[in-house]
């Protein structure tokens, strides 16, 4: 039941999406178009009052419970920016909205860029390991939680992949084309 859940919160966050961005644009009723996609915490809401029910009924916390908690960590962390992300392409495909801000592709704005990215996957990593680590809790000592700690390592490992590609765009700053060239041209020919 846990996993059907999951699946029709994904479905009805991208059906909120796409009625709260057709109200706003193809209505052109922005109100009532932020209502709807203010809606969307309610399934993560309902989700959690479901996954904790679940294990207050006595279900052994297991996989489903943890990616649950994956779920609405994710959504928690990224679920604002995925909003945006789509409402700044609706907006200039079907409103005449400017064009949407690409993220910078060379040197330190990069970095800056993929340390914002690295941030909210990381508030994404920790919502969720928090929730399972209350599911740990919140199962106390009788339950096997094995399969939970196995989610809040795999939640570690999110945070450190990130860490690791934000600090390698830091430590080795990606050159623009042009700096490239002038690169080669200072250090002279090879041989």
């Amino acid at each position: 039941m846990i996993v059907t859940l999951i699946v029709v919160c994904e479905i009805a966050f991208w059906v909120l999406l796409a009625a709260g961005l057709a109200l706003r644009y193809a209505a052109k009723k922005p109100r009532p178009g932020a209502a709807v996609l203010l809606c969307e915490p309610l399934l993560e809401l309902v989700l959690l009052v479901v996954t904790a029910v679940d294990l207050k009924n006595g279900a052994e916390p297991d996989w489903k419970h943890g990616l649950a908690a994956v779920y609405i960590g994710f959504t928690v962390g990224l679920g604002h920016s995925t909003i945006r992300w789509v409402d700044a392409r609706v907006a200039h495909r079907f409103a005449g909205g400017p064009p949407p801000v690409r993220p910078p592709k060379y040197g330190m704005a990069r970095a800056a860029h993929e340390w914002r990215v690295a941030g909210r996957w990381t508030v994404a990593a920790v919502t969720a390991l928090a929730l399972l680590q209350a599911a740990v809790w919140y199962v106390g000592g009788e339950g096997d939680v094995t399969s939970l700690r196995s989610w809040q390592q795999t939640m570690l490992f999110v945070i450190g992949i990130n860490l690791v590609i934000a600090g390698s765009y830091t430590v080795f700053p990606k050159r623009g084309p042009g700096r490239e060239r002038e690169a080669k041209r200072v250090s002279g020919p090879p041989g």
